[in-house]
Parts: structure tokens; C-alpha cells; sequence
């Protein structure tokens, strides 16, 4: 299967795409998670409610919220523009914004599942001797999360490779700047003559998905198996 330039471009902006979504969420991600299962305080459940609602409401309805907040008259994308000449509609840059508002939710509650599977004891054993919390977190919390780490991140990765709504819908259909996977497909298959490009797109998705899940199944293993040797 040979594959033209164009069908390369679309795949390189894809996984561009979703490799940044991973990079700008899973610090806020790994935040949310830990804030969710380690502490209590009021507004929590609106909280964990507002972080999973791109979950169940419509794609193009958060799509059109990110229009009406990020947009170039929007209330925040007004103040981008004017003040830095940033500009998030129609870039590959508003498609990350996108991408990661709708992978967020995913990321944040296989690493929450991490957390509160942890066995907190060995935290306060390590604190009973001293050491900090951040020293704690760095050395003995992140070391034993890593596979829901991991988790996080392929989820979040390959529901940003998939990602279609929000995103067609924020920063529209823009062959090399917006056109990902799914859109590409989505408008290859309402042209004539389309179908075979747009199949050959849909087997490269299938195949980049596989590969994601194949290569984090392999690092959690791995990772489980450090974490016993260790032991």
C-alpha cells in the first residue's frame, strides 16, 4: 500500500496532534487525579462533574463552547489576540485545545483508578522518616503509578487520534493545518471517488490504534516487572 503525500500529511498532523494532547494534558491530568482521590473539600463532586462532562455531552457542543471562549472574538481568544496575536481558531494548535478537552476526562480517571489503588501506607512509612511530600510523590508515588501513567496516556492518545467533532467544529477543515484522520476521512467519503483513499486512511487508523495499545500494554508489563524486581 503506497501512500501519497497528501495521506502523509494527514497522518503526521494527526499524530502531531495527539502527541501534543498527551504532552499539554497529563501534568493537569496527573493534578486532577491525585486532587480527586487524596482530597476532600466542597465543590468536588461539580468538580469531577465538570471535568467529565465532554464524556457525555455532544462533541460539537464542546466544540462550539471552545468557539465562544477561545475564538477570536471570544472571551479569552479576544484577549489572546489582542495582547499577544495569538490566534486559536482554525490552527493545529486550536485541533491540540480540542483534542485534549475531550481526552482529559480518559486520562484523568485511569490515573485516578492508579491512585486510589496505591497502598498509602508505604507513602506515610517514607514520610514517618522524614522525608517530604514532594520527596514522597517523586520517589515513591509517580515510580508506582507509572503503569496507570501509562494507561492515561494511550487513552488520552488514541481518543485524540479519533477525536472529530469538537474538533471540526473549533477550528474547522483546513487541508495541512486542521485536516486529521477522522475529518479527512469524514470528507473523502462525500466526494466521488474518494472511497479508496479514505479506506486506505481507515486501515492507517486502525493500525496506529493497535500500535498505541500494543506499545502500552508492553511498557505496563514492563514496568510491573521492574516494580517486582524491585521489591
Amino acid at each position: 500500500m503506497t501512500l501519497s503525500a497528501e495521506e502523509w500529511e494527514i497522518i503526521t498532523l494527526s499524530v502531531k496532534i495527539a502527541t501534543w494532547c498527551v504532552l499539554v494534558s497529563l501534568i493537569p491530568a496527573l493534578f486532577m487525579a491525585w486532587l480527586l482521590a487524596r482530597r476532600d473539600f466542597f465543590g468536588k463532586s461539580l468538580l469531577n462533574a465538570i471535568i467529565h462532562l465532554p464524556m457525555v455531552v455532544p462533541p460539537v457542543v464542546v466544540g462550539y463552547f471552545l468557539l465562544v471562549v477561545l475564538g477570536r472574538r471570544g472571551v479569552i481568544g479576544s484577549w489572546l489576540y489582542e495582547q499577544f496575536d495569538i490566534t486559536l481558531i482554525f490552527t493545529w494548535k486550536g485541533a491540540v485545545i480540542s483534542a485534549a478537552v475531550m481526552s482529559f476526562p480518559l486520562m484523568v480517571r485511569a490515573i485516578r483508578s492508579g491512585i486510589e489503588g496505591l497502598d498509602i501506607r508505604l507513602e506515610e512509612a517514607a514520610q514517618t522518616l522524614g522525608r517530604s511530600p514532594l520527596y514522597v510523590f517523586a520517589t515513591i508515588t509517580l515510580p508506582l503509578l507509572l503503569p496507570a501513567l501509562i494507561s492515561g496516556v494511550t487513552l488520552g492518545f488514541a481518543r485524540a487520534l479519533g477525536e472529530f467533532g469538537a474538533t471540526i467544529t473549533f477550528v474547522s477543515n483546513i487541508p495541512g493545518e486542521t485536516r486529521t484522520l477522522p475529518i479527512a476521512i469524514y470528507s473523502l467519503l462525500q466526494i466521488p471517488g474518494g472511497q479508496g483513499m479514505a479506506e486506505r486512511l481507515v486501515i492507517i487508523s486502525v493500525l496506529l490504534s493497535l500500535l498505541a495499545i500494543g506499545l502500552s500494554e508492553w511498557l505496563a508489563r514492563r514496568s510491573s516487572n521492574l516494580q517486582k524486581g524491585s521489591v
